[in-house]
């Protein structure tokens, strides 16, 4: 697969950092061509419409999420803690990614919220051969979510460290996988 122009994907990094940063309804087109650099007629040479735009970004994100599924799938300490450690925001795409679909899913588009639901779908997929009966499942995925979740809580440019801030690191961190292990498997 060859790899998408430089300007297309400048447009979509901007219309994702709008999502992220200001909303739905502030990531116009006109808002994603100035960010992006670029003249309105060359955002819509790459996409038509809002609507294209938002499933350019939903399509970057399915992109990203198979590429963590594969990951996932190989990793050294296995899928159950794989999946909790990256449930500690990084700022990586696939954060960044899914923090603008949900942005778009907040202000009602339906594809953002199916392509969220199936993303959520293929992680329990993969996980659930890992895990010892649908109850632990469903104990990883919440623990999984309350990380995510927790991640917003944090004060920018401030650092945590271990029970001090709302996400453990560290040694907290692997003891609290070794928890979620004992409790699933």
């Amino acid at each position: 697969m060859s790899r998408p122009p430089v300007a297309r994907e400048r447009v979509l990094d901007s219309f994702e950092e709008i999502l992220i940063s200001a909303g739905e309804r502030t990531a116009t087109l006109d808002a994603t061509a100035k960010a992006a650099g670029v003249s309105k007629g060359g955002l819509l040479y790459h996409f038509a419409s809002k609507d294209e735009l938002a499933n350019g970004l939903l399509e970057r994100l399915a992109n990203l999420a198979e590429e963590d599924l594969l990951r996932m799938a190989s990793a050294s300490d296995g899928p159950v803690a794989y999946f909790i450690r990256t449930s500690v925001m990084e700022d990586l795409a696939l954060d960044r990614a899914l923090i603008a679909a949900t942005r778009l899913a907040q202000g009602g588009s339906a594809a953002a919220s199916a392509r969220l639901r199936l993303i959520r779908e293929q992680w329990s997929q993969s996980l659930r051969p890992h895990v010892r009966d649908e109850a632990a499942l469903n104990l990883l995925m919440l623990v999984s979510d309350g990380l995510y979740y927790n991640n917003a809580l944090g004060r920018a440019g401030q650092e945590h460290s271990g029970l001090e801030g709302p996400v453990p690191t560290g040694d907290d961190l692997d003891a609290l996988i070794e928890l979620v292990r004992r409790a699933t498997i």
